[in-house]
């Protein structure tokens, strides 16, 4: 089923891996800022956070309702599905987990639910066949919230359009990953843009270069603009995470956007 469809006004959506990470308490967070605070901050820089707790753990409505509650109008949370829907031998038998993680309570994100991602692991190869039956299990609403899907995979045998056909057929985004260790795949037909830029070094302040920031800042403008506008999810996400925020909020500054 294609389900790819341009936006009037596409949202651009820059952020980070989580909120909690013992080195933002030096250099991103105010000193003495309370822990259950963190959030709050967070999602006053930045616009969006992709959430890693839900890929190991199962978290209760309340909490989703929660962070809800604390977080500006706009802001969008990603979250990771649950590793047990993922990581095993079969995927066409992953229905009930996926089942369990989208009936989990995602749904009390009401408008700041953004992509789901499913993260495969570095050694799980693609499999056409296999791989479609977990596709075709993916659910395309909760609660009446519109779902979008964006598929992590990490072996190099996905890097085929085979693959990239397949995701679109199902109205599922590649993950398009900047990473020495993962391949980079992109659909440019794609119904939006989810980025995952985990080349940061620690010398640079802002982890990628300013002038290479102005690259994918271009190639952000580049998918919201012209005939067929697209929301755009980038996060800044491994690979010396203690710069990921600077990081973040420069990409924000060149494209000219406030949190």
């Amino acid at each position: 089923m294609d389900t790819s469809a341009s936006v009037s006004n596409p949202r651009i959506c820059v952020g980070i891996g989580g909120w909690t990470f013992e080195p933002w308490r030096s250099n991103f967070y105010p000193a003495g800022l309370a822990h259950g605070k963190e959030l709050h901050y967070a999602s006053r820089q930045l616009t969006a956070i992709e959430v890693n707790g839900t890929y190991y753990s199962t978290f209760k409505p309340s909490t989703f309702a929660k962070w809800h509650s604390e977080t500006p109008e706009g802001f969008m949370f990603s979250l990771k599905a649950n590793r047990f829907a993922t990581n095993r031998r079969v995927l066409a038998d992953a229905g009930d987990s996926i089942t369990r993680f989208v009936e989990s309570g995602i749904a009390e994100l009401k408008n700041k639910l953004g992509p789901i991602v499913w993260q495969f692991m570095p050694a799980k190869a693609f499999e056409p066949g296999d791989f479609e039956a977990f596709l075709a299990l993916l659910p395309q609403q909760v609660d009446g919230l519109r779902l979008r899907h964006a598929l992590d995979v990490r072996h190099p045998s996905f890097a085929t359009p085979t693959f990239v056909a397949l995701a679109r057929q199902y109205g599922c985004v590649p993950v398009y990953t900047d990473s020495e260790k993962f391949p980079a795949i992109a659909d440019a037909e794609a119904d939006f843009a989810y980025l995952r830029l985990m080349r940061g070094q620690a010398e640079v302040t802002t982890g990628y270069a300013p002038e290479t920031i102005a690259q994918w800042a271009q190639g952000v403008r580049t998918w919201t603009g012209g005939e067929q506008p697209r929301d755009v999810f980038v996060y800044f996400i491994n690979g010396a995470k203690e710069r990921a925020p600077a990081g973040a909020m420069e990409l924000l500054r060149q494209l000219g956007l406030r949190a």
